[in-house]
């Protein structure tokens, strides 16, 4: 059974913890996602980005998949199936679709118009019972076409999205998709501050939660981040594995051509990462 992200979350910001998002965009890394947390107890976000739903040939297979891995591999922690970067009509395909989460990043838009287009998004999720996440200032790097030059968001727009009855806010602190540049300078926890201070309670995410140090995650969470979205930390962990699979020649030996013993080791990498983010977050038996 499918929850909202807004419920796990609360829990999460009372508790000093966050939930893991997790980006899948096949059935191997969906299963190794949902084991992994069964496992550990720990409540979990599927994440999927437009380009993951259209690659998995639609919203509506997305969730019939989750839904009957769910039922079948017999999970019991709490599970949100949440639309990560969605536009307006991504949102509303993913509503129509059945996630118990969305996220509408309006952060392209002038505020008065992001304004308007959550407004709308809010009321509808109030009528079907999900939960909304909204952004405010753009996150840098690239993860699935979505594309930042990266900023600190301003408090006081921060302020105004929060006011509108969206369950969570992600935020622009400093934060990259994809790897964190050897130059980097760090989380803002400064503009988080000052968020948290404009938005009260409101739950906060963090994007772009691959490499950032254990450190900073924790000093976030403290700050109200209750859920961290991960991509680019199974991407490279899988395809590490893979390649090494490869390059020992295991893909020739026997039948370890067939895609159930080629993915294997990949699959058993990314059980491994978000194991690690995982108790890192300090989500680990919190289900």
């Amino acid at each position: 059974m499918l929850v909202t992200a807004k419920e796990m979350l609360e829990k999460a910001r009372d508790g000093k913890y966050a939930v893991g998002a997790f980006n899948i965009n096949n059935l191997e890394w969906t299963k190794s996602i949902l084991l992994t947390a069964e496992e550990l107890r720990s409540p979990v976000i599927l994440g999927v980005s437009e380009g993951a739903g259209k690659y998995m040939t639609g919203f509506k297979t997305v969730t019939a998949m989750v839904k009957a891995m769910i039922e079948e591999l017999k999970i019991t922690v709490p599970v949100a199936l949440h639309l990560d970067h969605g536009t307006y009509e991504g949102c509303l395909k993913c509503i129509e679709a059945g996630f118990s989460s969305i996220m509408f990043d309006g952060s392209h838009y002038p505020i008065e118009e992001n304004v308007e287009k959550t407004k709308e998004l809010v009321a509808i999720c109030r009528e079907k019972g999900m939960s909304i996440e909204a952004e405010v200032g753009s996150i840098g790097g690239e993860e699935d076409g979505v594309v930042g030059m990266g900023e600190c968001a301003d408090p006081d727009e921060c302020k105004r999205i929060a006011d509108l009855g969206i369950d969570m806010l992600a935020a622009g602190i400093g934060n990259i998709h994809g790897k964190y540049p050897a130059n980097w300078q760090g989380l803002s926890f400064e503009t988080l501050a000052a968020i948290q201070e404009k938005v009260g309670n409101m739950p906060l995410v963090l994007h772009g939660g691959t490499g950032i140090p254990e450190d900073m995650i924790k000093k976030a969470i403290s700050l109200g981040v209750a859920k961290i979205n991960v991509n680019t930390e199974c991407q490279l962990s899988f395809a590490a594995a893979t390649r090494e699979y490869i390059e020992a020649g295991k893909d020739q030996q026997g039948k370890g051509y067939d895609p159930r013993k080629l993915l294997a080791p990949g699959a058993e990498a990314i059980k491994q990462t978000v194991k690690e983010k995982m108790e890192m977050f300090g989500s680990v038996g919190k289900a």
